[in-house]
């Protein structure tokens, strides 16, 4: 019987793996990122894009100047404002085979997924530590009276992020106890930012993420490190991803999850 719910456990897990891999390989995902570039003030082109391209105050503007581009399945015929949540999703304009992201990391920014990027082109899968039931640990959610939007950095450096914290998760590992503060899930669910003995040794230094289901009606919640995973940030210097907020710091190695990239040694 240990055997084989030990089987399932290990199946499972290798199932979510392999829909992980297939999203890092979608044709435009992070692994298609081939550049990165702060609009300025003043429109001005960019090589290999149509048009032209700039930022004022409040919002990230387009003009095709009369070249194809498509903007959620239409034809772009004439400029396109995009006013973008800071740290939130990013817009998409269509070009040819590539797709241009608009993005607000404080400022706005433009980013090309090319399908045809050599990182995407050479990715073989994620290395990670091998899945143990021993990882899957029970915490307790316990909310902020209200929400608290919370300031973190970034890997860019001088750039910051800024998420609403809904409240902290405790949990128990041995004798002792850790709180680490949640930030929503970006599919529902809460999302921690960590790092911990592993960071910048098996593990990627920034930071590791895992994806937490809804707590249950006491505050339950599960915590599989077995499925921590790299951010953007590890795949590609083209990405602007938080660090994790302060006290996210584990005190012992979390050997579980997802381990450095092979193309980032």
């Amino acid at each position: 019987m240990v055997q084989e719910h030990a089987q399932g456990f290990a199946e499972r897990w290798q199932e979510w793996k392999d829909e992980r891999e297939r999203r890092l390989a979608d044709p435009h995902g992070w692994l298609a990122l081939v550049s990165l570039d702060w609009l300025a003030d003043a429109p001005r082109a960019y090589p290999g894009l149509p048009g032209l391209w700039w930022q004022d105050a409040d919002a990230a503007h387009f003009d095709p100047q009369g070249a194809e581009a498509v903007h959620e399945g239409a034809p772009v015929t004439g400029p396109l404002r995009f006013e973008l949540v800071k740290s939130g999703l990013g817009a998409r304009v269509v070009v040819g085979d590539v797709e241009v992201e608009v993005a607000r990391r404080g400022g706005y920014l433009i980013r090309v997924h090319d399908p045809a990027a050599p990182a995407l082109g050479a990715f073989r899968g994620v290395p990670s530590y091998r899945p143990r039931p021993e990882w899957v640990l029970t915490g307790t959610f316990e909310p902020f009276d209200e929400p608290r939007p919370t300031t973190v950095g970034a890997v860019v450096e001088g750039l910051s992020h800024v998420y609403t914290a809904p409240g902290v998760v405790r949990f128990r590992r041995g004798a002792d106890e850790h709180v680490l503060t949640v930030f929503n899930g970006n599919a529902g669910g809460l999302s921690i930012l960590f790092t911990d003995g592993t960071s910048g040794v098996t593990t990627y230094a920034a930071n590791r993420s895992l994806a937490v289901p809804e707590p249950a009606a006491d505050g339950t919640v599960e915590l599989d490190f077995n499925r921590a995973v790299n951010l953007p940030c590890a795949f590609t210097d083209y990405a602007t991803c938080p660090l994790p907020p302060e006290g996210n710091r584990l005190p012992f190695d979390v050997e579980a999850g997802e381990l450095i990239p092979y193309e980032r040694p």
